[in-house]
């Protein structure tokens, strides 16, 4: 008996107070779907396993109050099997006890739905672009791009186990003044000059440099021009290949590396896609020429300007190859677009909401951006590469992926983070990622144990499971769908941190008091063989969160 199955039953119960309303003279309507039908976990375990406040939400329409409609539908609930009991409580909450054998099926039914467990289809009809990190191509990764890949990872993650088509983007800036910035700050510590005006300073242009002569040794010899484009160009394709190796051992990946250049690129007919673009806004009626630049009419769908999409120089501005890159998503499918940018972008909001209005999209239904806020971490030492921040591949080495990926994905992406080292490091029960870990690694335990004491899962008993601790931890399990949909909707993947953690503690209460295997002289039976299963199914949610996490769930520590 799970919260689908009692909202199911509740729907059916409501259509027939709704027809016996009618049969008496009265124009009542009740037909709630089943997603307007939601069940919580009562904080008090006396209260029972589940309680819902709907006789509260439709006594108006059914011309009762809210109390006698709850009445109502607790005498039918009590009528269906593997209900225990049923209590009305205050003006009309109803509370579901459920029997022991209907809350105990969920632990084989989780083992056999396996890695599937949790996933639904809640957004089955979602295609989604999420376009997270797009760093610059022109450094390494820093600690703010971290806490965007971990999230922007997770959310993905989440998206995809809700059903939805999750295509994740990385878009490079590798065009206009930057690159070439870059490029003469590479040559110039090669000529072992000191960095231009506007350029990158940091030991790793230094390395850049050497490796760019070790690849071109006839650089120092070149013309100018001809050598701060190599270096460019080759610069530019070592730091992208360092920036795609840090993510993936952060174990982020994209499905889609979209460049700038190829925006620029001129097609077949000598047109780029930028210049495509600015003729389909213009053929939308939002494009216009004043003191010789185009302009894109952002103000009539509330940005706080106009926004230049090609200077009077013929130059086209970021904002054009923004232009470009959101119809080209359009053009590819997506319908829906989610956008993962830095606490300093808050101007960006109303900028490509104006995008997709200009483009004929629905900015509200079409276009999401999340705005992420500042992460620290204290005690953490600047690059000696970079010399001016917090290095991805450092904070790796210092504090582990598990433990940032985890740490990162536990907070709401606007709330500002400050990372304390010292608890991360330690192998107690006050560092989150090891006390969830260590569940799932005593998981693999209790089965290896039981394994070698002849505890098998060859039968499966759930009216055996009655201890309060079995209780509460089947109904923390059952939990775990509505968690991943809630956090897929939300786009909020620290629900199924907190969740996971929630779980963790109840599962260490289990062990504590129920036993998977004989002790003594007692001889293996069929509460030993079922409580194997919970252990297991134990282990299979908390892999299951991890691995949406993307954190590892190790069998031993």
């Amino acid at each position: 008996m799970t919260p689908d199955d009692l909202s199911r039953l509740l729907q059916r119960l409501l259509a027939e107070m709704a027809d016996e309303a009618r049969a008496a003279g009265g124009e009542v309507e009740v037909a709630p779907e089943l997603d307007d039908i939601s069940w919580m976990r009562p904080r008090l375990r006396e209260h029972g396993d589940w309680a819902s406040n709907i006789a509260l939400r439709v006594a108006a329409k059914l011309g009762r109050s809210p109390r006698d409609v709850a009445q109502h539908l607790a005498v039918g609930l009590a009528a269906a099997p593997g209900i225990a009991s049923v209590d009305v409580a205050g003006p009309g909450f109803i509370n579901v006890r459920l029997d022991a054998a209907a809350a105990g099926v969920l632990a084989k039914t989780i083992v056999d739905a396996g890695a599937g467990y949790g996933r639904g289809t809640s957004l089955a009809d979602a295609v989604i672009n999420l376009e997270f990190v797009s760093a610059n191509p022109t450094g390494p990764l820093h600690i703010g791009h971290t806490r965007w890949a971990a999230l922007g990872d997770s959310i993905a993650r989440v998206l995809r186990a809700a059903g939805a088509q999750v295509t994740g983007e990385y878009y490079i800036n590798d065009a206009g003044t930057q690159m070439t910035n870059f490029g003469r700050s590479v040559l110039a510590a090669a000529q072992g000059e000191p960095t231009p005006e506007g350029g990158y300073p940091g030991a790793y242009i230094a390395d850049l440099a050497r490796r760019v002569r070790e690849r071109v040794p006839e650089l120092l010899t070149l013309p100018e021009d001809e050598a701060v484009r190599i270096a460019t160009d080759v610069s530019y394709e070592l730091q992208l290949a360092e920036i795609r190796e840090s993510l993936a051992r952060f174990n982020v990946q994209f499905d889609v590396w979209t460049s700038e250049r190829r925006l620029h690129a001129a097609g077949p007919d000598g047109r780029s896609a930028i210049d495509h673009s600015v003729d389909r806004l213009r053929a939308q009626g939002h494009v216009y020429d004043a003191d010789g630049a185009i302009w894109v009419r952002t103000t009539d769908f509330g940005d706080d300007k106009d926004r230049v999409i090609r200077r009077g120089t013929g130059d086209y501005t970021y904002f054009a190859a923004d232009a470009a890159l959101y119809l080209d998503k359009g053009d590819r499918g997506f319908a829906h677009k989610i956008y993962l940018l830095g606490a300093d972008h808050h101007g960006y909001v109303h900028r490509l909401k104006a995008l997709a209005a200009a483009a004929g999209d629905d900015p509200q239904r079409d276009v999401e951006v999340l705005i992420g806020q500042l992460v620290s971490v204290n005690g953490a030492k600047l690059s000696k590469r970079a010399g001016n921040i917090i290095e991805l591949n450092d904070l790796q080495e210092w504090l582990g992926t598990d433990a940032l990926r985890y740490t990162l994905a536990r907070y709401p992406a606007d709330s500002p983070l400050t990372i304390d080292p010292d608890i991360l490091q330690r192998r107690t029960n006050d560092n989150p990622v090891f006390y969830v870990q260590y569940a799932h690694a005593r998981t693999s335990a209790v089965a290896r144990n039981a394994a070698a004491a002849g505890v098998e899962r060859t039968s499966f008993v759930p009216g055996l499971l009655s201890a309060e601790s079995e209780s509460s931890l089947l109904g923390v399990l059952q939990e775990y769908p509505r968690i991943v949909a809630q956090a897929a909707e939300l786009r909020e993947p620290h629900r199924v941190a907190r969740y996971v953690e929630e779980l963790a503690g109840l599962y260490h209460r289990w062990y504590d008091t129920c036993r998977v295997i004989p002790q003594g002289d007692e001889p293996v039976g069929d509460i030993h063989r079922t409580r194997l299963w919970v252990n297991d199914a134990a282990g299979q949610v908390i892999r299951n969160a991890l691995e949406l996490l993307g954190v590892s769930a190790p069998e031993r520590m």
